[in-house]
C-alpha cells in the first residue's frame, strides 16, 4: 500500500481533475438532498393511455426524497410542500417515465398523468420484452444505463438461466451461446478466463477490454491487458459482449468489452443468505456465500467464496481466496452513490506443458515439479448516478487497482528436464493503476424523433512494476530473489497515462431507422525507465558474454478513431443492422522487457490498428426464439504474432543456426467470418400443449476464414492467422419442467494453427510450443432442482472422456502442450433465506 501511495502522489498534478470531479459530485448531492419546509399538498391520478387505473407507480418530488406509490384507484398523495415552484416525476418499469410542473400555493394542488409504454429509444432496462425466462442469451438495449449498443454486434448472457458447474466457472459453458469465441482451458478449477474471438489471442481474455461492474479490472489497459483475476460466477447477473465497435466507448481493443455484473442485495428484503457447496472430481471443493438486503436507501451485497483443487495432474493443486462488497445509498430517487472493493488472491502448482509425443503417451504426466504462480487483485470502485431529468442522466466511475503477479519456475524448453539443483526463474509484476470515467446521456427530440446522445470522457494512470531474475533452487513458492540487492535479469518501471474523450449519437430518422456515428480521441503515453542484462551462454551454461543496458524511453502518441452504425426495425421480429468501427491496440515497453527461453520480442515492436465491419439481421419472439446471424470483417494492421526465425548459434561459434520464436508485427491480416445463433423453445414455437415445461434448443455456429498479407517477414504471406478455428460449434438442449432442469451441450473446434509461420505438428516441433491445435470436440450434462429454499446440481463434464488440448503456451502454464480435463463430476447444494 506504501507503494502505491507514493505513485500516487508522484502523479498528484494529473489528480487535479479527478479531485475536481469528485467535489463537483459531493457538491451536486448536497444541492439535490437540500429541501425547504413544507406545508401543502399536491395530489392525482395516473392512469395508461386507456385511461385506465395504475397501481404501484412510483411518484417521486425531484430534488428531494420525498416519495409515494399510487393506490389500486391510480391514486397518489405528496403532503407537507411549502409554496413554490415542484417538479413531480411518475416512474413505472416498462413505462416511458412522466413528470410535471406544479406550483404549490395557497390551496392544495391536483394533477394527472397518463403513462405510455416504452419504446427502444428511450432508455429502460436490459430485459427486454420479448425475452423468454427459459432463453439464456439475448442482446443489449439500444440505450442501457449509460451507454449506447445501438446496431452494434452484442450478446447479454442470463447467467441466472445458465445449467452448468458455476462453481468451477467452466468457460465452454457459460459462454456456450456468444458465436465465435475461442476458448482456452488452462486450468480445470475455473481460476483464469482465457476467450478470443474473431481469430484474436484468448490468453487471459487480453484482446478484450474487461470490466466488472463497468470498470476495469486488467493489469494494465494500455500495455498489458491480461486479466489474471476473473469474477466468480456464482456472483453475476449478467454477462455482457460487445465487439469490436465497443472501442469507441470503451477504449482501444479489437476484440470489443466483456462486461460481469454482478448481482445486487434484492430490493424487497432486508437481509438474504445464499449459501453454496460444490464437491468435483480431482479434489474439487468450491464454498460461495452471499450476504445482501435493503434497509432503508441502503443496498448491499458481499460474498466470500473458497476453492480449492488438487488437479487431474501432478504439480497442479490451487488455492483461491475471493472477498466482495458493496454499499449503495440512494440520496434521492434520482442521487445514488455506490462504493465496493474486490479482494481475490490465489496460489497455484503449474504441471508445465507437454511435448507433442508425451501428450499422446500420457496427458497426464507432469514435467514441472518446482513452478508456481501468485496472483493477489485489490480492486476499488465508486460510482454516482444523478438523474437531472427523465431525459438527461450522469454517470461517474472512479476506480483503483493494486495487484501482483508472482511466477517462480523453470521455463526452460518443456523437451529438456528440469535440474531440482538448479535455481529457478523469478518473475515479479506490481500493477498499481487508477482511473475515472464520466458519461453523460441526453434524450432529445430530433424532426420528430427521439435521439440520445452519449458524451464522455476517461483519464487513466497506470504504473507496471517489473522485476526478474533469479530464485532459489527449491521447489515451494517462494518468491525472493537469490540477489538481494538487484533481481539480475531486469527491473523495469512503465508508467502509462490515457486521456480519451468520446461522444456517439442516435439519429432515428424514422420510427423504424437509425443512424449513430461516433468518434474517440485518445491521447496515450507509455514509458519505460530501468535495465536489463544482454547475456549468452555457452552450451555448458557459462555466461561467455554479459551488458547491462541502461533504458528510458516514452512513446506518447494521439489519433482519433470513428465509426458509425446503422439499424432498421422492419418488425418486432426482424432487425437489421450494421456497423463500422476502428480499432487501435496500444504496444507498451513491458510486452518487451521479458526474458523468456522460447521467445525474443522484436526491439522495435509497434502499435496495431485496423476496424471492424458487422452486417446482420436478429430478432425474437417473446418465449419462442430469437436469432442473430451476421456477418464480420476484421482488417489488422501490423497485427502481432510469433514467427519462427534462425540465427548464428554463439554455442556453436556461429558456425550452426539455432531456430527461435521471434515476437514482431508478423503483417496486416484480413479475417472474414460468419456469426450465427438460432434459439428456439419447441414446445412454444409448435403450440404443443405442456403445462410448467419448455424445450430450448439453441445452435451456435461460427464460419471463419483467415489470410495474412502485406507481409516483411518471409514465408508469411498467404498464410492463415492462428488461433483462428475454421469452424467452431457449440449446440444444447435444455429440457425444464417446474423446478426442475437438464441440459446437454456439444462443442466441437476444428484445428488451428497456434503461430503465424502455420508450423505443421508432423514431425512435431521439439519445444511444442508451434504446431497445430488438433480438431475436439466436448459433451457436457447438467441437472438442477430447486425444492423451496433449496437447490441442488450435479452434472458430468467430458463426459465421453475425450483426451484433448486448446492451447500450446510460450511461458507460464507451460510452455508446451496444456491439456485439458478428462471426464469429471460435480455435485453442489445451495440454499437461500
Amino acid at each position: 500500500m506504501a507503494e502505491f501511495i507514493d505513485a500516487m502522489s508522484a502523479w498528484k498534478n494529473e489528480m487535479v481533475a479527478l479531485r475536481d470531479i469528485w467535489r463537483l459530485g459531493v457538491t451536486l448531492a448536497f444541492l439535490v438532498v437540500a429541501c425547504s419546509a413544507m406545508s401543502q399538498r399536491v395530489s392525482g391520478v395516473v392512469t395508461n393511455e386507456a385511461e385506465e387505473p395504475m397501481e404501484g407507480v412510483m411518484i417521486f418530488l425531484e430534488g428531494s426524497s420525498l416519495k409515494t406509490t399510487t393506490d389500486a384507484k391510480g391514486y397518489f398523495e405528496l403532503s407537507d410542500l411549502g409554496d413554490g415552484d415542484y417538479r413531480i416525476v411518475a416512474f413505472f418499469p416498462e413505462y416511458q417515465t412522466d413528470f410535471l410542473d406544479v406550483k404549490a400555493g395557497a390551496e392544495n394542488t391536483t394533477i394527472r398523468f397518463r403513462l405510455k409504454p416504452m419504446s427502444q429509444e428511450l432508455e429502460s432496462v436490459v430485459v427486454e420484452n420479448t425475452r423468454s425466462e427459459t432463453m439464456g442469451i439475448s442482446w443489449l438495449q439500444s440505450v442501457s444505463g449509460a451507454a449506447i449498443y445501438e446496431a452494434k454486434k452484442t450478446e447479454l448472457i442470463n447467467v441466472g438461466g445458465l445449467i452448468g458447474n458455476k462453481a468451477a466457472n467452466v468457460g465452454r459453458q457459460v459462454y456456450a451461446q456468444v458465436p465465435g469465441l475461442n476458448i482456452w482451458e488452462s486450468d480445470g478449477a475455473g481460476i483464469n478466463l482465457g476467450i478470443g474471438g474473431r481469430g484474436l489471442n484468448p490468453n487471459r481474455t487480453s484482446n478484450f477490454n474487461v470490466r466488472q461492474n463497468g470498470y476495469d479490472i486488467s493489469a494494465d489497459a494500455l500495455g498489458y491487458p491480461e486479466s489474471y483475476y476473473t469474477p466468480p460466477v456464482l456472483a453475476l447477473d449478467k454477462i455482457e459482449v460487445v465487439r469490436g465497435a465497443a472501442g469507441l466507448q470503451y477504449g482501444t481493443q479489437f476484440g470489443g468489452m466483456l462486461n460481469f455484473d454482478f448481482k445486487e442485495g434484492p430490493r424487497d428484503k432486508k437481509i438474504e443468505l445464499t449459501s453454496a457447496q460444490t464437491l468435483g472430481s480431482f479434489g474439487l471443493f468450491n464454498t460461495f456465500n452471499s450476504l445482501g438486503g435493503t434497509v432503508g436507501k441502503v443496498n448491499y451485497y458481499t460474498f466470500y467464496q473458497y476453492k480449492h483443487s488438487e488437479g487431474w495432474r501432478p504439480n497442479s493443486q490451487q488455492d483461491q481466496h475471493n472477498l466482495f462488497a458493496s454499499v449503495t445509498y440512494d440520496f434521492t430517487p434520482f442521487l445514488s452513490a455506490k462504493l465496493e472493493h474486490t479482494h481475490m488472491t490465489y496460489l497455484a502448482q503449474q504441471p508445465g506443458g507437454l511435448t507433442d509425443i508425451e501428450f499422446y503417451q500420457n496427458p497426464q504426466q507432469s514435467k514441472r515439479a518446482r513452478n508456481w504462480f501468485d496472483v493477489g487483485w485489490d480492486l476499488t470502485a465508486m460510482e454516482w448516478n444523478y438523474r437531472y431529468s427523465s431525459s438527461l442522466k450522469f454517470n461517474n466511475k472512479t476506480f483503483m487497482l493494486g495487484a501482483n503477479r508472482y511466477a517462480v519456475g523453470n521455463l526452460e524448453r518443456i523437451d529438456r528436464p528440469d535440474d531440482p539443483t538448479e535455481n529457478r526463474n523469478l518473475l515479479k509484476d506490481e500493477y498499481h493503476n487508477w482511473g475515472n470515467e464520466f458519461r453523460t446521456i441526453y434524450h432529445y427530440n430530433l424532426l420528430g424523433q427521439k435521439s440520445v446522445l452519449l458524451v464522455g470522457n476517461r483519464l487513466y494512470f497506470g504504473k507496471t512494476l517489473r522485476e526478474q531474475g533469479e530464485g532459489d533452487n527449491g521447489s515451494g513458492p517462494h518468491f525472493e530473489f537469490e540477489n538481494k540487492e538487484e533481481p539480475g535479469e531486469s527491473d523495469f518501471t512503465f508508467p502509462s497515462r490515457n486521456v480519451a474523450f468520446f461522444a456517439e449519437n442516435i439519429f432515428n430518422l424514422t420510427p423504424r431507422l437509425s443512424v449513430t456515428p461516433g468518434i474517440r480521441y485518445e491521447y496515450i503515453r507509455t514509458d519505460a525507465k530501468g535495465y536489463y542484462y544482454d547475456r549468452r551462454e555457452d552450451l555448458a551454461g557459462n555466461v561467455i558474454y554479459e551488458e547491462k543496458v541502461e533504458e528510458d524511453k516514452s512513446k506518447p502518441r494521439s489519433f482519433a478513431l470513428m465509426g458509425v452504425g446503422i439499424s432498421y426495425k422492419y418488425s418486432e421480429t426482424v432487425e437489421v443492422y450494421g456497423n463500422f468501427s476502428q480499432n487501435f491496440r496500444a504496444i507498451n515497453f513491458n510486452d518487451i522487457r521479458v526474458d523468456n527461453p522460447s521467445l525474443k520480442v522484436d526491439e522495435n515492436i509497434d502499435d496495431e490498428s485496423g476496424y471492424n465491419l458487422d452486417l446482420g439481421i436478429r430478432g425474437a419472439e417473446a418465449g419462442k426464439f430469437r436469432y442473430d446471424v451476421s456477418l464480420f470483417y476484421l482488417s489488422y494492421q501490423g497485427r502481432i504474432g510469433n514467427v519462427l526465425r534462425t540465427e548464428p548459434d554463439p554455442r556453436f561459434n556461429n558456425l550452426v543456426d539455432r531456430t527461435f520464436r521471434y515476437r514482431t508485427n508478423v503483417a496486416d491480416a484480413g479475417i472474414l467470418g460468419l456469426e450465427s445463433y438460432i434459439e428456439a423453445d419447441l414446445l412454444k414455437l409448435f403450440s404443443i400443449p405442456a403445462e410448467k415445461s419448455t424445450v430450448t434448443t439453441f445452435l451456435n455456429f461460427a464460419m471463419i476464414s483467415s489470410r495474412y498479407m502485406n507481409n516483411d517477414e518471409a514465408g508469411i504471406e498467404g498464410n492463415k492467422v492462428e488461433l483462428v478455428p475454421p469452424v467452431n460449434i457449440k449446440s444444447g438442449v435444455t429440457y425444464k419442467r417446474g423446478n426442475f432442469g437438464v441440459s446437454y451441450l456439444y462443442t466441437y473446434v476444428m484445428e488451428q494453427y497456434s503461430d503465424a509461420s502455420n508450423a505443421d505438428s508432423t514431425p512435431p516441433v521439439p519445444t511444442a510450443v508451434e504446431g497445430i491445435i488438433p480438431t475436439y470436440f466436448v459433451m457436457d450434462l447438467s441437472v438442477s432442482y430447486a425444492y423451496k429454499f433449496w437447490t441442488f446440481e450435479g452434472g458430468v463434464n467430458n463426459f465421453t472422456d475425450e483426451s484433448y488440448f486448446t492451447r500450446r503456451a510460450a511461458g507460464y502454464p507451460g510452455p508446451g502442450i496444456i491439456p485439458a480435463n478428462p471426464r469429471n463430476f460435480y455435485v453442489g447444494v445451495g440454499v437461500k433465506f
